[in-house]
Parts: C-alpha cells; sequence; structure tokens
C-alpha cells in the first residue's frame, strides 16, 4: 500500500501544479446525460444440466430454458471539461453471477466513479471509484460487441476493477493507462492481502480505425501468506477488412506462481478469433473461434472442471432496426479435451446451447 500512497501524492502534485493559474474551464456548465440498458434473453442448453445456472465459468446469458433478464441498467453521468462523474445502478443475472463474492449492497453498483482532467486541454485524466476494466475488448453491454454471448476470454478476465486509474490521451490515435486497483475484479480487498493490483494499457487506433492493444495485470489475489504473483496480458487487434466485414483477433497469456516463493509458474492462454458480416443496414451476422487452456486451474475452478482445455465455436443473426435496439440469436458449441459438462446427472465433454436476446439502449 505504500506504493499505492506513493503514486497517489504524485498524481495530487501534478494536478496541483495545474492550478496555480485561474482556470474559468472549471465554471463551465456540466452536460448531465441519463441512460438506461436492458437486456432480455432465454437461453436452451441441450445438454439439460441439473439447476438453473449451465456454467460456472460462464457469466452472462447463464441460464437453462428460462426467461429472464441479464443486464439492467440505470445510468446518471457528468461531463465537464475537467471534471467528471458517473453512477450506474444494475440488477439481472450476471449481477447475481459476477458479482456473487461481493456484498449485497456493493452487488448491484456497475460503477461509480468520479475523475478530474490534470491538464487544461483534459489530456490527462485521473479517476477513482468502481469502473470498467482496461482489460479485454468485449463490453458487459451486449449491444456494444460483435456477438451475443462473451468470449470465453472475457468471462474469465476482470469485466471491472475497483480503485484509481490514470489516462493520458496525447492526441486522437493513442492512449494510455494506468490502475491502482483492489485485486483482480474486486470491489472489497481481499482481506490478509495488502499489496494493491496494478495494471497498465496501450491503445492504438490509425486512420482507418483499426484499433491495437496491449494491456496488463500484475496482483496477488491471496492472503500475503500465501502470496503469488499473478501476471496477465491482453493482447488484440480490431480491423475494418473492408465494407461490411469487421474482425477481432485476441490473445490472451497470464502466469502464476505455483506456491509462495516458488520460482515456478503456471500459465493460462486463449486466443480468440471474431469476424462479423454485414448484410444489410439492418441484418448482421458474426462467427467466433476461440480456445481456453487451463489445465492448471490457475483461474477455472478445480473442482468443477479440471484441467480445463476447451475449444469454442458460435454463430449468431443480428437484426437492427434502429442503432440502439438488438434482437439477436446465437448457437455456440464447447468441445472440451476431458468429460467435464454436466449431462443429465453424468458428464460429457461437449455443450451445445442457443441463447436469444432483445436488448434496447434508452
Amino acid at each position: 500500500m505504500k506504493l499505492a500512497s506513493t503514486s497517489l501524492l504524485v498524481f495530487l502534485y501534478a494536478w496541483c501544479l495545474a492550478q496555480q493559474k485561474p482556470d474559468s474551464t472549471w465554471l463551465r456548465k456540466p452536460d448531465v446525460a441519463i441512460s438506461g440498458f436492458i437486456d432480455a434473453f432465454y437461453a436452451y442448453d441441450f445438454n439439460r444440466p441439473n439447476g438453473d445456472v449451465r456454467q460456472g465459468f460462464l457469466y452472462n446469458h447463464n441460464r437453462h430454458n428460462e426467461f429472464n433478464v441479464n443486464l439492467a441498467l440505470f445510468s446518471i453521468a457528468v461531463e465537464q471539461k475537467r471534471y467528471r462523474a458517473k453512477v450506474s445502478l444494475q440488477a439481472g443475472t450476471y449481477a447475481n453471477d459476477n458479482y456473487s463474492g461481493e456484498s449485497a449492497t456493493l452487488k448491484n453498483i456497475f460503477e461509480a466513479s468520479a475523475g478530474i482532467a490534470l491538464d487544461r486541454k483534459s489530456k490527462w485524466w485521473i479517476d477513482a471509484g468502481i469502473m470498467p476494466s482496461h482489460l479485454g475488448f468485449e463490453s458487459v453491454i451486449s449491444i456494444d460487441n460483435l456477438t451475443l454471448t462473451r468470449s470465453l476470454a472475457a468471462e474469465n478476465s476482470p469485466y471491472f476493477l475497483s480503485g484509481m486509474r490514470t489516462t493520458f490521451t496525447p492526441n486522437e490515435a493513442w492512449k494510455y493507462t494506468l490502475w491502482i486497483c483492489n485485486g483482480w475484479q474486486r470491489i472489497q480487498r481481499l482481506q490478509g492481502n495488502s499489496l494493491p493490483g496494478f495494471g497498465t494499457g496501450i491503445t492504438y487506433t490509425d486512420k482507418a480505425e483499426n484499433t491495437y492493444n496491449w494491456s496488463t495485470y500484475i496482483g496477488s489475489e491471496v492472503p500475503d501468506s500465501l502470496r503469488r504473483m499473478r501476471y496477465f496480458n491482453n493482447f488484440y487487434a480490431q480491423f475494418q477488412l473492408a465494407d461490411g466485414l469487421k474482425c477481432i483477433a485476441g490473445f490472451d497469456i497470464g502466469v502464476q506462481q505455483k506456491s509462495n516463493n516458488s520460482s515456478a509458474y503456471e500459465a493460462w492462454f486463449v486466443p480468440t478469433m471474431i469476424t462479423q458480416f454485414t448484410l444489410s443496414k439492418a441484418w448482421k451476422c458474426a462467427l467466433r473461434f476461440e480456445y481456453y487452456s487451463d489445465n492448471k486451474n490457475v483461474i477455472i475452478d478445480p473442482s468443477i472442471y479440471p484441467d480445463f482445455e476447451t475449444s469454442a465455436v458460435s454463430f449468431n443473426v443480428d437484426y437492427s432496426p434502429i442503432k440502439n435496439v438488438a434482437c439477436r440469436v446465437e448457437t455456440r458449441q464447447f468441445v472440451a479435451t476431458d468429460e467435464i459438462f454436466p449431462q443429465n446427472g453424468t458428464t460429457t465433454n461437449r455443450d451445445f446451447f442457443i441463447a436469444a436476446s432483445i436488448a434496447v439502449r434508452l
């Protein structure tokens, strides 16, 4: 925590230097925006698992033979050239599944953050609170993604972080991010763990709007007495290959110490490829290939899915009559190296399901 405190003092000192001369931009009236989002869905898993939750490594659209709400959001945002704040409250199966380790009063907070610009041109910002993670190319808000369901890479890396973030955007092409946080997708710090998590991000967008990203995370997700360092890298590139043809290629790789003070590390990696075809103004489809290798169970719970190695392919069709409405249907097939998926009281190495959703951004 000493390092985190020192970094905070550095940022505050820089901010104080920036304010030595009077700046009338602080007095400008901010813009206030109220928005909402709802994603209602139905999914059918042909393995017909016992219970409503289909798979323990999925956190979105993860109910079997049930109509439900994956995510319902209500947001209020204040935006001004020198300061900003946002509060978003959430409900739905995603909140129940992904925030199960948080207290009841916190699991309904999707985002709660406040920030100030450290320079007069608003290129350098510092924000604090609960915010979306800098890792990955997918959002929890399904309407923003190329596929209906989330990729395995997104489902098993942080959707959110709780801490302090500084962002520097020198121009339209480059963006740099630095994080100090409470840990790997935690609102509250793990009891007994005094080491904060750290993250970095570099994003480059060229004139053709192709995006290249490298993000990292470093931390320990256990108490100090059992400390095991985790190092994670997230790479992705998003291309507009031709009119109506978009592609995302991603690769996640991480290592974690096998035990406290050990020189041995255990690794996991996740390649992902998604291609979206625009058929018309209203119709699109997407094809996704992915592979998740975590045979040492660094991320995936070993008590449920030992030696986790799974391939997946999905295909979805989208109908969007207007920008803020999406009606989507997706089929998805998992194939594992071992028989890890529940099926009628037994297990199998395959799982196939269909999901459908209507999502509206308000």
